[in-house]
């Protein structure tokens, strides 16, 4: 059989917590998604790894027998990607980011540290909804802007932009006579969402709650930012996103509208803690001279 790494962090997070909730809530999935997973991993070996009663889970004998070779071979791993991204004879920066990124300080950014580094390749790297975490862990790319909040353990993280979130509307909709809007004003409003994304992140783009207590009215899924505008200029429902979403997303069948009452968006610079590729170190100092978060 073989097992990715993704399985083992899992297993790794489960035996550490000893909590399926909480598990699921430090990596940003699903309960039921983490779940699947150990089962699988369970069934793959023809074992039992955790005992699960309705008051607690704790190891089985196998369970603890797996826990520090599963924490090995996921050091291992790292290793062997720090090893090849090492022995890579052209200079290679990958940086990851959702939809807008960091906004304009993405751009300005890769602009200033291709300008000071002419022998690194600079490999922009997009990624639909939260994905840009976790290709940051599985090495995917060397360092990422990820959009709060998300789990960054292992990883140095420092939040390098902050943008007010906005509504987007059909041009057609009645909001858009407003100049600003409050979150109670979308109590109605069927809301995009997305299951590609881990759930506490998805709650926190849409505020649920609500302040009234209330949940969102939730409309069409999507994969992605294309998809969700598609829905919103269809008038199927509205979306809620950063502010540089509404000046790169610009079209003629959208109207954007500043949500004046919610938390910003926190947008943080993130590698990992180990291993990490000292371009990656040279990439931050870059945007956090570019930076005017304080």
């Amino acid at each position: 059989m073989d097992v990715d790494t993704r399985v083992l962090r899992y297993f790794v997070a489960v035996a550490e917590q000893l909590s399926f909730t909480r598990a699921a809530e430090r990596l940003f999935v699903s309960q039921p998604a983490l779940s699947r997973q150990i089962r699988q991993l369970e069934a793959d070996l023809r074992t039992a790894l955790f005992a699960r009663t309705s008051r607690e889970v704790r190891l089985t004998a196998a369970g603890e027998a797996l826990l520090p070779m599963a924490r090995g071979l996921i050091a291992d791993w790292q290793a062997a990607q720090r090893e090849v991204r090492g022995a890579v004879a052209v200079k290679v920066l990958r940086i990851g980011f959702e939809a807008t990124g960091a906004g304009p300080l993405t751009t300005r950014a890769r602009t200033a540290f291709a300008a000071a580094h002419p022998d690194v390749a600079v490999e922009p790297k997009r990624f639909d909804w939260g994905g840009e975490v976790a290709a940051l862990r599985d090495g995917v790319v060397d360092t990422a802007f990820i959009w709060l909040p998300a789990d960054t353990s292992g990883l140095h993280a420092e939040v390098v932009a902050i943008e007010p979130r906005y509504v987007g509307l059909a041009v057609s909709h009645p909001l858009v006579a407003r100049e600003s809007v409050g979150i109670l004003d979308l109590r109605d409003e069927p809301l995009m969402w997305t299951r590609k994304a881990p759930r506490p992140w998805v709650d926190w783009w849409a505020v649920n709650p609500r302040p009234d207590g209330s949940e969102p009215v939730w409309g069409p899924e999507n994969d992605n930012v294309e998809e969700m505008l598609e829905h919103v200029a269809a008038g199927a429902a509205v979306c809620i996103g950063p502010e540089s979403m509404a000046c790169y997303y610009a079209r003629p069948d959208l109207a954007w509208r500043p949500i004046v009452d919610i938390p910003p968006l926190r947008i943080a610079l993130a590698r990992p803690v180990d291993g990490a590729n000292p371009l990656a170190v040279d990439f931050a100092d870059v945007v956090r001279e570019l930076s005017h978060v304080v």
